[in-house]
């Protein structure tokens, strides 16, 4: 398995996004994912507190054991746990770490993400409380979720010098999904930042599984959606199709193709994907090695334009 870097941290370029653990799938499951996952060559762990209803941190933890010391865990805070646990706010930082870190059963998290921005607090104020933490060695590297360019230069801005500034922007990207290529990517490559994107297979649409005109296959995430908000996919459902006839003339599947495509991105440090089978996680494991040409690149603009 390749590795890029995420500040300091050296990652595995495919990693293992945790957010079934404790919802779609059981501890039993979820141990299965990650001891998969470790055979795979697979060493970076995403997850959040409010995962699984805080039981994805917990999985995770009981199902590293022994491997806590040979992978990078990455653990996010500022969602909406409950009324009292939420945002950014200097004495939440700390609690929520310090609860973080009991679920996991570790004494530290590698990188520590803000899940998204909390208008009711300054940034410079959450910055130092990480900063803090890290100090503490508590947390290795810092992160952020769902920021604009505007607030990932307004967060490097308030970082006092000297202090632990964020290393990664962990947003949503994929073929289906460009937005990240209006002004994040550059903000990224402009500031040294690692880019991290989630639902790299736009919630399952790139995995080849789904065909435009036939119902979701039975036990697929989208298979309980209302027929009528399924019905509203058929777009993104004929662009998927157009993209794996594509991949499939060059000798690789859809879902190949959709993580080749990030990781063709300098800046892409890892493709974080969810897996709830052994199968899944070891299909993914093999996915990336996709070399794209120019020809493909323009092909696939041409299929999915980027952004104007």
């Amino acid at each position: 398995m390749r590795t890029r870097h995420i500040g300091s941290l050296e990652v595995s370029v495919i990693g293992l996004g945790c957010n079934n653990f404790g919802g779609r799938i059981d501890a039993a499951r979820s141990a299965q994912v990650v001891a998969a996952a470790l055979d795979a060559g697979i060493t970076f762990f995403d997850t959040a507190d409010i995962y699984g209803g805080t039981k994805s941190e917990e999985f995770l933890g009981q199902a590293l054991g022994s491997h806590r010391d040979d992978v990078v865990v990455a653990t996010k805070f500022g969602m909406k746990v409950d009324e009292e646990r939420r945002g950014a706010r200097p004495d939440y930082v700390v609690r929520a770490l310090e609860d973080s870190l009991r679920r996991l059963g570790t004494d530290r998290v590698d990188l520590y993400i803000l899940h998204a921005p909390d208008p009711d607090t300054p940034i410079a104020d959450t910055l130092a409380a990480l900063n803090t933490c890290v100090e503490e060695g508590k947390v290795r590297e810092i992160g952020c979720s769902n920021f604009s360019a505007t607030q990932i230069r307004q967060a490097e801005e308030a970082t006092a010098p000297g202090a632990a500034g964020f290393v990664s922007v962990q947003n949503e990207y994929s073929l289906l999904q460009r937005e990240p290529e209006r002004e994040v990517l550059a903000e990224c490559q402009r500031a040294g930042l690692a880019f991290v994107p989630y639902f790299p297979l736009a919630s399952g649409l790139l995995t080849g599984k789904y065909r435009k005109g036939e119902p979701p296959p039975a036990g697929a995430r989208l298979s309980g959606m209302p027929a009528e908000h399924y019905a509203a996919l058929d777009d993104r459902l004929s662009i998927a199709a157009e993209l794996r006839s594509l991949a499939e003339n060059r000798g690789h599947t859809l879902l190949d193709l959709a993580f080749s495509w990030l990781l063709d991105h300098a800046v892409v440090a890892s493709v974080i994907a969810g897996a709830t089978t052994a199968d899944q996680v070891r299909t993914n494991a093999a996915a990336g090695s996709f070399e794209l040409d120019d020809e493909t690149r323009a092909a696939i603009d041409t299929l999915s334009p980027p952004p104007a």
